[in-house]
């Protein structure tokens, strides 16, 4: 028996759904997680319990593993530098790695491409904010450069008087991203896998729909999209994952802006597997986490068609039913077509535990499927349907 071993630093709900692949393929998974309670541990033979800031840490943990990969992208750069430098196959590597690290570094890598950026900024200072906002036009978005996610490292400033109000964001020394507030029709998201040795597929674009800065839903393939923007956009995310030295699964979130560039302004970019490319579990030939397994090993990859017709992935957070297991006879019972996959986490306000898919058979109407996921979603999290899915389709 000669099959690799790989390891995941971070033991969040990604490296939860890279195991049953992980065994599938017969590899090993081996986590380091944060805490013996995270995601996941129950789901993998060996997870030790370290801090990934701690180099000496990280080395340990290296040991015997075939390809170092990751359920996030918060690891210093330069630890995984010296890892590299000591023989550690580090997958993807911290060049690519920084442009999600990064959002300063992200913005004028894009620029340099040549391919669509809302208007933006670095800022050192409340002067400078104020007057970037002055030319460009307010509301105005200002970003923390690094550690933001789900809406946190966020604030949407209307005028001058609410860029003065936040001069505490300055306070922890650096430049701060600031950003025009892009109109946009909906958001969409660009999932792609790349290999060290260059082969790359994408699967197609797919239709977000946020809450409160978290993603909430998301339709696969986006409805009604024009195909000359699906296509320039899967191009561009290939393009961004070939120049930047992606490997693993990349996702690029996006705008939809009718009339303006090709349709669509890059927002971020994400390099592991994505909570947009979760449907692809049940919806795709290759699901997203098989493909990231099957990219950091150099592997061939996966065909990544939809299934079916359109698929719908719906997140549940923590709600009113703190016993989850309760309600799933209710749950599968009324659409015993949604597939769930929760992720082992206690019940927390706001806190994501897991997600629905329903997967439907071609030409199935669209509504009708975010209605399944939406009820079946909704009777995990509070023991009670929601009568109807979020705004924003």
């Amino acid at each position: 028996m000669n099959f690799p071993v790989i390891g995941v630093v971070g033991g969040g709900q990604l490296a939860r759904m890279m195991a049953p692949e992980a065994t599938n393929l017969g590899f090993a998974l081996r986590v380091l997680a944060e805490a013996p309670d995270v995601s996941a541990v129950a789901a993998v033979a060996e997870a030790p319990v370290g801090d990934y800031h701690d180099l000496a840490t990280l080395r340990r943990f290296a040991v015997g593993v075939d390809v170092l990969t990751f359920d996030h992208e918060h690891v210093p750069n330069e630890h995984l530098q010296t890892l590299i430098n000591e023989g550690v196959n580090v997958q993807p590597r911290p060049e690519a790695l920084i442009h999600a690290q990064d959002k300063l570094v992200m913005r004028a890598a894009i620029e340099r491409l040549g391919l669509p950026n809302p208007a933006w900024a670095s800022v050192a200072s409340v002067d400078e904010l104020v007057a970037f906002g002055d030319s460009t036009g307010w509301p105005v978005v200002l970003k923390t450069p690094r550690g933001g996610y789900d809406g946190k490292g966020v604030r949407m400033l209307d005028d001058a008087d609410a860029a003065r109000a936040c001069s505490d964001w300055f306070s922890a020394g650096g430049p701060l991203l600031a950003e025009e507030k892009v109109g946009f029709s909906r958001e969409l998201s660009a999932l792609v896998a790349r290999t060290p040795s260059g082969q790359a597929r994408g699967w197609p674009v797919v239709h977000t729909i946020q809450v409160d800065g978290v993603c909430d839903e998301v339709i696969a393939p986006a409805a009604d999209l024009d195909p000359t923007v699906a296509q320039a956009a899967g191009d561009a995310a290939l393009r961004i994952a070939e120049q930047f030295g992606v490997t693993g699964v990349m996702a690029a979130e996006l705008f939809e802006t009718p009339g303006r560039g090709p349709g669509f302004v890059i927002n971020e970019l994400a390099m592991r597997p994505h909570n947009t490319g979760h449907w692809t579990m049940n919806g795709a030939v290759t699901s997203q986490f098989e493909q990231h397994l099957r990219a950091v090993l150099d592997l061939p990859l996966g065909e990544t068609a939809p299934l079916g017709g359109t698929t719908v992935m719906k997140n549940f957070l923590g709600g009113a039913n703190a016993d989850l297991f309760a309600a799933f006879p209710s749950a599968l019972a009324a659409q015993p077509r949604a597939k769930v996959h929760a992720y082992g986490k206690s019940v927390r306000p706001g806190r994501k535990i897991g997600h629905v898919n329903v997967v439907g058979v071609p030409g199935e109407p669209v509504e009708g499927l975010r209605r399944a996921a939406t009820e079946a979603a909704s009777i995990i999290r509070d023991g009670a349907p929601s009568p109807t899915p979020a705004k924003g389709a």
